[in-house]
This record gives C-alpha cells, sequence and structure tokens, in this order.
C-alpha cells in the first residue's frame, strides 16, 4: 500500500538518551517495516539534531523527499520521564520546525501520484495553523485515500474543537482508553462504555473503523457493525514510547488485507506489545516476532 504520513518527527529525549519520535514518524516507521510505501511529511531544523532526523529516516527506509528543512526553528524534541510501569510523561518544547511545514504545488501534486491508499494525521501537529492548513490540503485533495485519525492527546497540545473537527474528518480512527473518557468529556457526553463510545460515534461522523487500546489489557475494535474486545500479550516493559504508533501501523496493515476484526486486533495487539519489550518508538522489530507472542 501507498501510505502518506503527516505529522511531527521529533527526538524523545529520556534521560541521558535521545530516540527518534513523534507518533506520525514513528508510525510511518512501522508502516514501512511492515511492508508499506511511505512517504512522511514533516520539518526539521537547520541544525545537528535536524542532520540526525534525516539519517536516521534513511535507515528506516523512510524517503526524506517532503521533510522541509528551515532555519528558523529548530528540530522538535519531547522530554519523556517513565513511571514504574515505563508509562511516559511527555513535555513539549516549543516553538519546533515541525510547526511550519511546506508543501509547494508541484511537490503536492508529486506526492499525490499515483493516489495514496491511506492518510495518517494526529491532533498535535494541528495546533499549528500553518501545519493544520497543510494537513487539510491533503485531507481536501479528494485523492480517493481513506483517512486514518491517531488520536495521541498530548497536556496543552489539542482543545474540543479541533478535536471534534478532525473526528469529523477521520475514516478510521484510533485512540487509547485514557483519550475516549477525555473526548466525551470534552465533547459534554456522560461517563458510557467503550462499545458505546466506538458505536456512537461512528454513527456520528460516518467512521469506518473506531479502535480502542487498553494498555496490557488489549484492544476494542468496531469494524462493519461488529464489536469486539481482544486481550492484550504480556510483555516486560522497557518503555511505551511508540507502541500506540506501532499498533496504529499494525491496524492500518490488518484492514489493508482485509483481515477479520479478530485477527486485527490480536496483530496490532502483538506489535504494539512487542515495541513496548523495547527501547525508543522504533524499535528493529519482525512479523515473525510478534506473532511468536505467547
Amino acid at each position: 500500500m501507498k501510505i502518506v504520513s503527516i505529522g511531527e518527527v521529533l527526538w524523545d529525549v529520556i534521560g541521558e538518551q535521545e530516540y527518534l519520535g513523534g507518533a506520525a514518524l514513528n508510525f510511518s516507521a512501522h508502516a514501512a517495516r511492515l511492508g508499506h510505501t511511505v512517504f512522511f511529511v514533516s520539518a526539521v531544523g537547520d541544525d545537528e539534531r535536524g542532520r540526525r532526523v534525516l539519517a536516521r529516516m534513511a535507515e528506516l527506509g523512510l524517503p526524506t523527499r517532503y521533510i522541509h528543512r528551515i532555519a528558523a526553528y529548530p528540530t522538535g524534541i519531547v522530554t519523556v520521564e517513565l513511571n514504574a510501569a515505563g508509562v511516559p510523561r511527555f513535555t513539549l518544547h516549543h516553538p519546533a520546525a515541525y510547526d511550519a511545514p511546506e508543501l509547494s504545488e508541484p511537490e503536492l501534486a508529486e506526492l499525490l501520484s499515483p493516489p495514496p491508499d491511506w492518510i495518517y494525521f494526529g491532533t498535535l501537529f494541528q495546533m499549528s495553523p500553518q501545519a493544520r492548513q497543510l494537513t487539510y490540503r491533503l485531507l481536501d485533495s479528494r485523492c480517493g485515500a481513506r483517512l486514518f485519525y491517531d488520536v495521541n492527546l498530548r497536556k496543552d497540545s489539542f482543545t474540543a474543537p479541533l478535536v471534534q473537527e478532525l473526528m469529523a474528518r477521520g475514516q478510521v480512527v484510533k485512540l487509547n482508553e485514557d483519550e475516549a473518557h477525555s473526548i466525551d468529556a470534552l465533547l459534554g457526553q456522560p461517563e458510557r462504555s467503550l462499545e458505546s463510545f466506538c458505536r456512537d460515534y461512528s454513527h456520528q461522523f460516518g467512521w469506518q473503523s473506531v479502535c480502542v487500546t487498553c494498555g496490557d489489557k488489549g484492544c476494542v475494535l468496531l469494524l462493519n457493525g461488529e464489536y469486539i474486545e481482544a486481550s492484550g500479550h504480556t510483555v516486560r516493559a522497557r518503555d511505551t514510547v511508540g507502541a500506540g504508533d506501532a499498533f496504529a501501523a499494525a491496524y492500518v496493515h490488518g484492514l489493508s488485507w482485509q483481515w477479520a476484526p479478530t485477527e486485527i486486533a490480536d496483530f496490532a495487539n502483538r506489535v504494539g506489545a512487542l515495541v513496548a519489550g523495547r527501547p525508543g518508538g522504533t524499535p528493529p522489530w519482525t512479523i515473525e516476532e510478534a506473532r511468536a507472542l505467547p
């Protein structure tokens, strides 16, 4: 499949280590590992971290053609603090280069020819008016791609109107259990089950599918009117940075191959667990390793 992913690229600073990250970049790397052709759209600074981004993307097999390089802002970073279970708390630093991405009209035409099968977008990136405008140019291009909204709410990096607008633009949506509760609170909905959340918003916004991850408990998935709950796979978590992004890539992979809902959910749980057991957001892994998890 051809996938266009647009969003933030940054360095996750965990202690004294730096790992390439950003939800959109992580998703792109994991989708490429699954064999898809991925074109990532973002921006880096004209600095040492930006040069390392481009070098690392090349190592991951990701083209850098649509990574805008700018001098006005530094390459993005996020400070990551991990609790005892390896669950991260993020502190984003702005301004960052990914807030100011650009695509010329010829570049946009080239990116969409041939038309992509999927366009991936998230929330954080859209807080910048310039980034949001570029994202909407892609989403409104009428290229026939399926639109995948990976919610990824980060502290102080979303608003209720923005989230609602993005929910209305997505066709396939992925989020975690905490985000589901946060969205209901933002939009004035009473506390309810995940099944009600999935069915009600799918009806309201016309989603083709929605998946809610529940940490090591697994996930719930609604696809073609069928709602399922899938158990997770236990690993010793190193950190969970990037695990949800790997899950998202596996979710798209299963949908692309038109797998049954139970198979999609189980495979995505396996890939997410595998990445949670390894340091950084884009560690190496194989499909065989994911299949072999108990």
